[in-house]
């Protein structure tokens, strides 16, 4: 299939794609992919029967162009984007690159500006507004910049804030312009955008994985009373430090390979003694007595920076689990070893 990139269609591209990265980096990539796009891909790749080098190079280069040009245009909005490929690529090349990602996406990422604003400057502009505008913006930026804003509101916005995340679903764009004009005197940089799925379960989630323990659980506790079952789906795809004594010994063992022994150390600060043994248990003698050194070592320590390992260790747990290389348990489930 040795055809002009210009008249291969966008799964075309793609299969070659795969098979220019490999198996192992296209398995991680193509299980992403609704059902539908992984058949006409797969049918495509199956159907090839020869790549140039150089057209593999083209599609590969053009790939990493348009992603580049995405971030950009996420990072600085349009003329930011534009700029930087002008300089890098030329002109016309830049206007290429960028016309592909806008027929790719049709719209634009919402709210540029408030993702580059830090999360002070959000919480001075958007903390008066409904928690209904709240929920919209906060599902718009990192979830560790959300985390923060979500924190600081007051305790009963946070979980009618929280709420109304959960419970979102499709958006309409004239309600997501409305809000961009109230930021933009503020923020500048209005964009366009389509129906957008937003909000959810799992943006949540994500949030909530970056806020407080007191914040976090301030938030499951009112949403407990609010809709128990929509604050049960939230706790089945939550895993938080205290929850390792769920995994068996292998997984845990799996884990410590993974972490820092200064971070561990720190994390074991004040955790309850049963999480404390779970580890233990699975270290040799030797490093278990060198760990509990550390610990006491370190002396007193803010909760804040306590709280910071945990997060991070539990990150390393979501991402084995992730990766397959271990499975957190769900509904109280065993964790297994795959």
């Amino acid at each position: 299939m040795a055809r002009d990139n210009n008249k291969l269609t966008g799964v075309q591209k793609a299969a070659i794609l795969f098979i220019t990265l490999g198996p192992e980096a296209s398995a991680g990539i193509i299980k992403r992919f609704p059902e539908s796009d992984i058949q006409k891909i797969t049918y495509e790749i199956a159907n090839i029967t020869g790549v140039g080098v150089e057209q593999r190079q083209e599609i590969l280069s053009e790939f990493v162009e348009m992603n580049k040009a995405k971030d950009y245009i996420v990072e600085g909005g349009l003329e930011y984007a534009k700029n930087l490929l002008s300089k890098a690529l030329g002109q016309q090349r830049a206007k290429e690159i960028l016309d592909k990602v806008t027929e790719a996406t049709q719209q634009y990422r919402p709210f540029a500006i408030a993702r580059k604003a830090d999360a002070h400057q959000l919480m001075n502009v958007i903390s008066s507004e409904h928690p209904q505008t709240i929920a919209l913006i906060l599902c718009y930026l990192q979830s560790d910049k959300s985390g923060q804003i979500l924190s600081a509101l007051p305790e009963d916005v946070q979980s009618e804030v929280a709420y109304r995340i959960a419970s979102m679903s499709n958006t309409s764009p004239m309600v997501i312009k409305e809000i961009e004009k109230v930021l933009d005197s503020k923020l500048s940089s209005v964009v366009k955008s389509d129906m957008t799925v937003l909000g959810g379960v799992n943006t949540l989630v994500d949030i909530l994985n970056q806020v407080d323990r007191t914040t976090e659980k301030n938030i499951t506790e009112s949403l407990e009373r609010e809709d128990p079952e929509l604050a049960e789906k939230i706790k089945e795809s939550m895993f938080v430090f205290e929850d390792i004594i769920t995994l068996d010994d292998v997984s845990i063992q799996r884990v410590l390979r993974e972490m820092d022994a200064k971070e561990l150390a720190m994390a074991l600060k004040g955790c309850s003694e049963e999480v404390a043994n779970a580890i233990y248990r699975n270290q040799s003698k030797r490093a278990a007595a060198a760990l509990k050194e550390d610990m006491e070592f370190l002396g007193p320590v803010r909760l804040m920076d306590v709280e910071k390992a945990q997060q991070r260790i539990v990150g390393i747990i979501r991402r084995l689990d992730e990766a397959g290389e271990i499975v957190i348990a769900r509904g109280g489930e065993d964790a297994i070893i795959i």
